[in-house]
C-alpha cells in the first residue's frame, strides 16, 4: 500500500508543510540570533521607551511560533485530514469486500488482549496483595 500514489499525497502534503515551516522558525530565529550577535547597536535601538527592537524581536518569536502551530493544524485538517480520511474509507472497502471485518465505529474501543495470567496457569492473588516489583526484591535484599 505505500508505493500507491494515493497513500504518498498525505505525506507529501504533510512533508511540505513541515519544511516551509521549519525554515520560516529556524531561519526567523537564526535570524534573530545574528543580529544581535553581530549587530547589537540595531537592536539597542529603542522604540518606545525602555522598549528595544531587540526585545521586540525577540517577543515576535513566540508569535512566529503560535502562528506556525495555528497553520500546521489548519493545514492538517484542510488538506491532509480529508486524504487521509478517504484512504481510510478505500481500506475498509477493500476489506469488506475481501470478506474480513467492518470498519469499527467511530469513537469504539478496540477489544484488549486477554493477559497472560486470564489462563488458569497464574494462581490468584489473595486481596491485598500484589506482585513485588524490582524496588521491593532490593529492600528485601
Amino acid at each position: 500500500m505505500r508505493r500507491r500514489p494515493d497513500f504518498r499525497s498525505p505525506r507529501r502534503a504533510q512533508r511540505r508543510f513541515g519544511i516551509r515551516a521549519t525554515i520560516l522558525s529556524v531561519g526567523g530565529f537564526l535570524l534573530y540570533v545574528l543580529l544581535s550577535s553581530f549587530v547589537p547597536a540595531v537592536m539597542n535601538q529603542p522604540l518606545f521607551g525602555r522598549l528595544t527592537l531587540g526585545l521586540t524581536l525577540g517577543l515576535g518569536q513566540f508569535a512566529v511560533m503560535g502562528v506556525t502551530a495555528w497553520c500546521y493544524v489548519r493545514h492538517m485538517r484542510t488538506r491532509v485530514d480529508p486524504l487521509a480520511r478517504g484512504l481510510r474509507s478505500r481500506r475498509y472497502e477493500t476489506e469488506s469486500r475481501r470478506g474480513r471485518s467492518a470498519p469499527p465505529r467511530q469513537g469504539a474501543a478496540q477489544p484488549l488482549r486477554p493477559s497472560p495470567c486470564a489462563a488458569t496457569t497464574c494462581p490468584p492473588r489473595p486481596a491485598g496483595q500484589h506482585r513485588a516489583g524490582r524496588a521491593d526484591r532490593l529492600r528485601r535484599a
